[in-house]
């Protein structure tokens, strides 16, 4: 039995993971609502991709993929039960890490906040965004809390010395473009392709607050780090910003051999899903096991034991 049991498995793997069991002999099972973001930015189309993987190497789960605000709410469907997987920030994460409800998959790679502005609104600072109108991204965005943060640390009100204004990565990129809006913020893993897709259309540029990234670290935790968004992702200049990491988020209550299979596909199927966006090459065995502040679920961790050298 246990002999037959082998070949089947092996043959199926020449196939990659379709219908595999993980390593405790259990087949993962039921829907699988991934909960991502905005049509135009990265979690929707890194969502997409594991759909497609799941379809193919997982077949007794059922992926669907939900369009939401991104990070905040993503915690909240994946913590009331509302979905069963999604993608966050870690900033965002630390809101939702205290009762234990929602743990981490994997870190997948890194957000880079962009704040776009129109090149003829001469907004070359933080300070000059005073009294002009700026979409700080959409509520129950991670994009909205990061943004707010960086500016109050900056000692700059985002409710009464700004035109705040909550609109998601679509929204705000097709305001900035009409002149409705001068600049935006927006947190996402390179490139954005929404963003892109702006810079043709009107004169943009980014401007340079990756030397804040300190100051965020005082003040809201270990999670901020200076990046570099290089000249050749949007054709502009390079410019020094704040690095965030994301996570796979998934409920505590997921079962074991679910979060193994799930995990262990990221990594077998990863050159198929960096198709779809190129920042699921960034996916690396030795950083995704740090997921602070939130806990690796115990079927992740026992992947990432078995595949250590």
């Amino acid at each position: 039995m246990r002999a037959a049991r082998f070949v089947v498995c092996m043959v199926v793997m020449a196939a990659f993971l379709s219908g595999c069991p993980s390593s405790d002999g259990a087949v993962p099972s039921g829907q699988l609502r991934i909960a991502t973001g905005s049509s135009g930015g990265v979690y929707f189309l890194y969502g997409g991709a594991i759909a497609d993987s799941v379809r193919r190497h997982l077949p007794e789960l059922k992926p669907s993929v939900l369009e939401t605000a991104a990070s905040k709410e993503n915690l909240r469907l994946v913590s009331t039960g509302a979905a069963e997987i999604g993608f966050a920030q870690a900033d965002t994460s630390a809101d939702f890490a205290a009762d234990g409800k929602v743990v981490a998959l994997a870190r997948v790679y890194d957000d880079y906040l962009h704040l776009v502005v129109r090149v003829d609104k001469k907004i070359k600072t933080l300070d000059d965004l005073k009294t002009r109108r700026v979409s700080v991204g959409a509520q129950e965005s991670g994009t909205i809390g990061t943004a707010r943060r960086l500016l109050v640390t900056q000692k700059i009100d985002p409710d009464r010395e700004i035109q705040a204004v909550t609109l998601g990565l679509d929204a705000s990129a097709a305001a900035l473009e009409a002149d409705q809006i001068d600049a935006f913020f927006f947190s996402g893993g390179l490139p954005v392709a929404r963003v892109a897709e702006l810079a043709k259309k009107v004169p943009i540029e980014m401007v340079p607050i990756g030397q804040y990234a300190s100051d965020m670290r005082a003040s809201g935790g270990q999670y901020y780090t200076e990046h570099t968004v290089p000249a050749s992702t949007y054709g502009l200049q390079s410019v020094s910003t704040i690095g965030i990491p994301n996570f796979l988020v998934v409920s505590a209550g997921m079962p074991a051999e679910t979060a193994y299979a799930l995990t262990r596909m990221l990594f077998e199927d990863q050159g198929i899903l960096q198709r779809a966006h190129p920042v699921a090459a960034r996916l690396n065995s030795r950083s995704a096991i740090y997921t602070h502040p939130l806990a690796l679920h115990p079927g992740a961790a026992r992947y990432f034991k078995e595949i250590k050298p």
